[in-house]
């Protein structure tokens, strides 16, 4: 087996469990976690049965971060999580990251798959022309990209520069130009969960609806429940 196979082969694992068992997606966020730590949060989601965590930090040093990082691989590898970094390559190549999570100015995905070819990678696309140009490029065939991320979707604040939301209709349309799988991401509260299935939604990204909840664990099996019944509802 050549080297390439077996990028290959890992890809296509992280890729199936990403479409087959991930439902909610927790994307961790320090300062709104009610005085908790990141490692309290992943601690806290992993034992609620999250299937995927996003580490997505800004303020830590560089080697703070990477110690980080390296604790959220050690414990989501023992729960058999997806292990996503935010923005930075150079963190998830060190802590052996199952992928990465970018925005539209950050690193391109086709770079990243240059130097991390199993990596699963996502992209935001917060209108549908960026959701168009990520259709056409896998229209063509090879797309580096696994899955990209619709939102904000409700009013937030966890987002600098995106004061616009685009509203769960919306969704509908990006579904028609890009056919890639998704998430959607943004304000989304679990009073949403029905109202998002019932427009194709399967997973939803979210960070304080988890962080600030009181018990995180709880919250986040209630939030998988939800998805996973609401999503049957739909079909």
């Amino acid at each position: 087996m050549t080297k390439s196979d077996t990028n290959y082969d890992l890809y296509s694992r992280r890729l199936r469990q990403f479409v087959q068992e991930v439902t909610l997606y927790p994307v961790c966020c320090e300062k709104l976690a009610a005085g908790r730590t990141d490692r309290q949060w992943l601690d806290g989601v992993l034992a609620g049965g999250a299937r995927i965590v996003q580490l997505r930090d800004k303020e830590s040093s560089d080697s703070e971060l990477l110690a980080k990082a390296r604790y959220f691989r050690e414990k989501t590898r023992e729960a058999g999580a997806l292990f996503l970094m935010n923005d930075r390559l150079d963190i998830a190549l060190l802590a052996d990251a199952d992928g990465m999570h970018v925005g539209q100015n950050d690193i391109p995905p086709g770079e990243i798959k240059k130097l991390a070819p199993d990596f699963l990678i996502g992209l935001s696309c917060n209108t549908q022309e960026q959701a168009k140009e990520l259709g056409d490029i896998e229209a063509k065939g090879f797309c580096p990209v696994a899955y990209f991320n619709i939102g904000p979707i409700y009013s937030t604040a966890t987002k600098q520069g995106l004061r616009e939301f685009i509203g769960p209709e919306s969704v509908r349309q990006f579904r028609k130009v890009c056919s890639l799988p998704f998430t959607v991401m943004g304000g989304i509260k679990s009073n949403h969960i029905k109202e998002l299935c019932a427009v194709g939604v399967k997973r939803i990204a979210v960070v304080t609806a988890i962080s600030q909840a009181s018990d995180i664990a709880a919250e986040t099996a209630y939030w998988i429940k939800e998805i996973d019944a609401s999503s049957r509802g739909a079909r």
